[in-house]
């Protein structure tokens, strides 16, 4: 009857109570539902919704899939595709006690669903580090928290080993471990086909490094929210129940109206029988202890400096951030945590600090994407070009057209919305959109 699945995946369900047997399976058969949070700081998106995602603000559920792709607004970050189930994340951050500027660490951040939720939650307090071991896939991740336009967001490419440079440092530590991915079924059929018994084994393992190996990264009395994509209590709730055994640390319960209770109550299931969700488990964990006073050391020489340019400094630089330099290239920082960021770079392998505003030349500067897509530090001196949708598509796509502007850099926007720069010389254009950020697909299609 259901021989689409893995035999051993649905002997395992039909004999599980607790996920209700074949009305999960019935329901991994059925379409995936599409859903999107919209950014907070950015005015535009066109999209149709059908109603709101209850758990998480700005979060919404289309009629249909459209093509994000060919919507300049999605590459404007106006809006993020995100599966609903992973967005409970939001109820959880509003019940946790945390610091009103806490550092928080996304440990498995890549694409970056789960980051840009939280600088959404952040409001531009405190600090982020999204982090991808995997080095392609941090490149994502980059280009995602870029388009979100935050400047308090630090990108990081290390492995989770490599947060024991950073002794009791974070208030919050977000860990999406890699899991065996039996949430997605419904959305993956491919995912049906690499799911293994031993798979769920070797996961369950790996899950184990990646919490122990990041624990002492976190505060005393700082929490660990831990989560999976899968249904099975080798990756939940046993590896819950081991972390609490090893560490020392307490759970904590969250008010769920919509979320079901895990196995002995531990953590919190969208079962997609249940809720419209693709599958999704998550906990809180709590370190105990008294907090300590972090100590923000580095051997390593920080070749940050602080950019001394008057010009540059009365349009991009206030009580809120600095700008910092590193060779030619500027970075928007929160000045607030000045010193946190040379700490994190001295100890990591960082790949974004703040906003990068521009790359300094013997001309004077280059304005860079992340100026574009900031809406917090534009200002009224940056000349703008509105284009249609045809022109908007184009430009994503890498391609020149005809503009009628005069020689200078202008800030391409589309609704209104930024998407980039353009440098124009008089009789054409170039192109900056990064190569790598632009659309592949033939438009014509």
């Amino acid at each position: 009857m259901f021989t689409d699945f893995p035999s051993d995946f649905v002997t395992r369900v039909l004999s599980d109570d607790f996920l209700g047997g074949e009305k999960l399976l019935h329901a991994l058969n059925t379409d995936s539902p599409v859903s999107i949070r919209k950014n907070p700081l950015k005015k535009n998106t066109e999209l149709t919704v059908k109603s709101s995602v209850e758990w998480c603000e700005n979060a919404f559920y289309l009629p249909e899939r459209p093509s994000f792709i060919k919507d300049p607004l999605f590459h404007a970050g106006t809006y993020y595709p995100q599966e609903a189930g992973s967005m409970f994340l939001d109820t959880i951050l509003n019940q946790l006690q945390l610091p009103t500027a806490p550092r928080v660490l996304d440990l498995c951040a890549s694409p970056g669903g789960k980051s840009t939720l939280i600088a959404s939650w952040l409001q531009g307090k405190g600090l982020l580090v999204s982090n991808e071991v995997i080095h392609a896939r941090s490149k994502v991740l980059k280009e995602n928290m870029t388009k979100w336009g935050v400047s308090n967001s630090v990108v990081t490419s290390n492995d989770p080993a490599d947060f024991e440079r950073l002794p009791n440092y974070f208030d919050l530590i977000v860990v999406d471990a890699p899991c065996s991915g039996e949430g997605m079924f419904r959305k993956d059929k491919d995912a049906r086909k690499e799911w293994s018994s031993d798979n769920v084994h070797l996961c369950t393992a790996r899950q184990k490094r990646i919490v122990m190996d990041v624990w002492d990264a976190l505060q005393p009395g700082g929490y660990m929210v831990y989560s999976t994509c899968t249904f099975n209590a080798e990756e939940n709730e046993k590896n819950v129940a081991w972390f609490l055994s090893e560490t020392a640390s307490e759970l904590i319960p969250v008010e769920s109206t919509y979320f079901k209770n895990g196995r002995e109550n531990i953590g919190y299931y969208a079962l997609p029988s249940e809720v419209d969700t693709e599958g999704f488990f998550i906990a809180v964990l709590r370190k105990t202890g008294e907090a300590k006073t972090r100590k923000l050391t580095w051997k390593k020489k920080v070749d940050l400096t602080v950019f001394t340019n008057e010009k540059l400094k009365e349009l991009y630089q206030s009580a809120e951030n600095t700008v910092v330099q590193w060779k030619e290239f500027l970075f928007s920082v929160p000045t607030d945590f000045l010193e946190d960021i040379y700490y994190l770079y001295a100890h990591l392998h960082t790949i974004k600090l703040g906003t990068e505003i521009g790359e300094v030349t013997q001309k004077g500067w280059n304005p860079k994407e992340g100026l574009a897509l900031n809406p917090r530090i534009q200002n009224s001196e940056i000349q703008c070009l509105e284009l249609s949708l045809e022109q908007a598509l184009s430009y994503l796509h890498g391609d020149t057209f005809s503009i009628n502007a005069k020689q200078g850099y202008y800030l391409i926007t589309y609704r209104h919305e930024p998407l980039g720069w353009i440098k124009h010389l008089g009789n054409r254009f170039n192109n900056l959109y990064p190569k790598e950020w632009r659309i592949k697909m033939r438009l014509d299609r």
